[in-house]
């Protein structure tokens, strides 16, 4: 009316929409995840303003539907492998092969029987950051950031860089229990070393090879091998032990880092460690610990867990319940810890090491 024109209809900002989409991606990258797996950002300011902590929200668990697909497979295949290992027993070489080697052997006369201070809180303290750190973890590939964190230039989280990558909250929180957790394991190594403690998770035989398979046809067939955890481990514990303290846990600690923003940006180590090939191992190697907690804490409960469960946790080789109130009271500062891990908590935290933004 009047002779006015029409409004015309404003039309919409792709540019600042690539411009979103662009930045995830270059987040993403620097988490390690392939970009066809992005997760899209919540739209937000995009100034670098500081984080008001009052606005974070707890990230979906949508890890624990996949968890849930994992647990069901391999329950299948434990039911599969079990009935294997039954029909085997039935065997009269096989059973020949059992009686021969029963599974475990002779500690030697150096080696102290039982579980000391040490090695007990060492073991607390591992299961603690172990939790802490699968959750964080696995929860990077799917998280919906709640905010950002970057190192100061040149700082002592930057790794002597100029210009930090900026990461999500999550893998900062991964990243520095991950340190705890190779601190942890370091006191281990040197304390299992100096106390001689070493002798009872080392083979020093190669009988422990057709010992080791004798403990596992048994083991799968529910037939419990006759062992005494408080004088020497089974040859398979001893293999698994070794395997885990000497390849598995240095392995994971180097490819961790590698894949971290605390690497050193430099081409020589670059090109002596390349990303892709840190990537590849570290996550089969994520794998494996999920895997070994979960058959360990199964077979400490289906093998006597009052007996086992004092041995690591009250230094005691009696059967009663306080070694399954300890080991229950411990799971129970995981869980707490698991809750703090969530950006709330987390963020300020964080703000005293480097810069925390919502972007």
């Amino acid at each position: 009316m009047g002779g006015s024109s029409p409004s015309q209809p404003e039309a919409p900002n792709f540019r600042q929409k690539d411009d979103s989409e662009t930045s995830a991606r270059s987040d993403q990258r620097r988490l390690g995840a392939p970009e066809d797996e992005a997760v899209q950002p919540a739209p937000q300011p995009t100034s670098d303003r500081p984080l008001d902590i009052t606005e974070l929200r707890p990230g979906k668990w949508s890890w624990l539907r996949r968890a849930v697909k994992v647990v069901a497979l391999a329950v299948v295949v434990a039911l599969i492998l079990v009935i294997a290992a039954r029909w085997l027993r039935t065997l009269d070489p096989v059973a020949e092969f059992i009686a021969a080697y029963p599974g475990h052997l002779e500690p030697s006369d150096t080696t102290d029987s039982g579980f000391p201070a040490w090695l007990r809180w060492q073991h607390f303290l591992n299961f603690f950051f172990m939790a802490v750190i699968v959750r964080t973890g696995f929860g990077l590939r799917s998280e919906r950031p709640a905010a950002y964190w970057q190192a100061r230039p040149r700082g002592f989280f930057a790794a002597g860089r100029a210009r930090p990558p900026k990461i999500t909250l999550g893998q900062w929180t991964h990243q520095m229990v991950d340190v705890a957790w190779v601190l942890n394991g370091l006191v281990f190594v040197v304390l299992l070393f100096a106390t001689g403690h070493w002798a009872r998770i080392v083979p020093t035989s190669w009988d422990v090879i057709p010992h080791a398979t004798s403990v596992i046809i048994q083991y799968l067939s529910l037939e419990w091998p006759l062992e005494n955890s408080w004088v020497h481990y089974n040859a398979a514990q001893q293999l698994a032990y070794t395997l885990t303290v000497f390849v598995a846990a240095p392995l994971t600690a180097l490819t961790g880092w590698r894949v971290s923003s605390w690497w050193p940006d430099t081409p020589g180590l670059n090109r002596a460690f390349p990303l892709g090939a840190a990537r590849l191992a570290h996550r089969p190697l994520a794998v494996y610990f999920v895997a070994f907690v979960i058959l360990h804490v199964g077979l400490v409960l289906l093998t006597g867990a009052q007996r086992n469960l004092n041995h690591i946790f009250t230094g005691r080789d009696v059967a009663d319940a306080w070694g399954i109130a300890v080991f229950l009271g411990a799971v129970a500062l995981s869980a707490v810890a698991l809750l703090l891990t969530r950006a709330l908590f987390t963020a300020p935290v964080a703000a005293r090491t480097g810069t925390v933004t919502r972007r």
